[in-house]
């Protein structure tokens, strides 16, 4: 059993909870470089597109996880920040290494631009209302066909860094380590924005508008805010997802990939970064899963292969009930109890993650 005493403030900010904890995520982080050179091109490719989404789900995790505003409509951010990377590229001929940053924050102004007006609106109006802004981003990709060109979409060139080639398909490890670079520059800016009194603001206005606002807090501010932010990474991601690709038009972020988004991290674990790997594992791998269960009961059976549409989203759906119906704090959640077990044993009580009732109950501001 291990027990954490905590001696000062600093270890509430510490980048890890004990020096053993340090040392696991240290080998994590090697076995995750050295991965491109034991596995196969089509399993590189897979776990690149793990890292995309993962990357995805930090982004909408800062805004829905951290800060309590729930978001349909993040898929039209993914749109901005593909768009944007390479016509920065293709239009004003930017290398790569510029227009992948201005990418994160030409969506990060867009997200400050649409929080101005929707400040004031909370739960379902506010995921209705970032919803209509994704269904508004399908329509003006294809209406502003000279710039975006319309259904038929843009072809992402290759990646060029000093001289350094990198193409998804060409040389697919150099693409996994560049995504892998990002992934743990975002991991690390989102794990020191939790330590700063920003992110203590972001998690006040999660809990109680009110009282965060009568200890200083000022709301639309935090918000807006956090929409640039959250829209910011997830810029990045669709940048990323766009070389990823290779082709791309407004059916590539369409209003599935936004509820997909939402989905993945209330799977995973909402209000944790783990939870955002969790859930991007389940989306990522899941249609894998699925393609090879198919081939195995194929193979058993001596039948043809049968393909059953919508399978994907109806298996997707199950497990999302089956997350909210029996366990709300997602697949992190569950780690956590199960690491909280081993750790306190004989003295883990059962009750001891059950939710407690609340003393003052304050709605959110009108």
């Amino acid at each position: 059993m291990r027990i954490v005493f905590k001696t000062s403030y600093d270890a509430d900010i510490n980048y890890f909870r004990h020096g053993n904890q340090a040392v696991w995520y240290l080998l994590l982080t090697v076995l995750v470089v050295l991965l491109p050179l034991f596995f196969d091109t089509f399993w590189v490719g897979e776990m690149t597109n793990l890292l995309i989404w993962a990357i995805a789900g930090m982004g909408l995790m800062v805004l829905v996880g951290q800060t309590g505003q729930a978001s349909l409509g993040h898929a039209a951010f993914l749109a901005v920040g593909c768009y944007a990377n390479v016509l920065l590229q293709e239009r004003l001929g930017l290398p790569f290494i510029l227009s992948f940053p201005l990418a994160g924050v030409i969506a990060g102004l867009a997200g400050v631009l649409i929080a101005i007006p929707t400040t004031k609106l909370h739960g379902i109006y506010l995921a209705i209302g970032t919803l209509a802004i994704s269904i508004l981003t399908d329509d003006l990709i294809v209406i502003a066909e000279p710039l975006t060109n319309g259904v038929v979409g843009l072809f992402a060139p290759t990646i060029s860094i000093f001289g350094l080639e990198i193409d998804r398909y060409g040389n697919p490890e150099r693409f996994y380590w560049l995504v892998l670079i990002v992934t743990i520059l975002v991991v690390l800016a989102y794990r020191n924005l939790l330590r700063s009194p920003l992110g203590r603001s972001f998690a006040a206005v999660r809990d109680s508008e009110v009282s965060a606002q009568a200890m200083g807090v000022n709301i639309a501010r935090t918000k807006a805010v956090s929409f640039g932010i959250s829209t910011a990474i997830t810029g990045l991601a669709g940048a990323l997802m766009g070389h990823f690709a290779g082709i791309f038009n407004n059916e590539t972020f369409n209003i599935i990939i936004s509820i997909q988004l939402l989905m993945m991290i209330v799977i995973g674990g909402l209000g944790s970064i783990h939870g955002a790997f969790f859930g991007a594992i389940v989306v990522a791998l899941m249609p894998q899963a699925i393609a090879m269960g198919r081939d195995f009961l194929t193979g058993l059976t001596g039948s043809g292969s049968i393909a059953i549409p919508g399978l994907e989203s109806a298996i997707f759906g199950a497990i999302l009930i089956g997350f909210i119906l029996f366990e709300p704090m997602g697949i992190y959640g569950r780690w956590v109890k199960i690491r909280t077990y081993f750790e306190l044993f004989p003295f883990y009580r059962r009750d001891m993650f059950r939710r407690q009732k609340s003393y003052l109950k304050t709605e959110r501001m009108r």
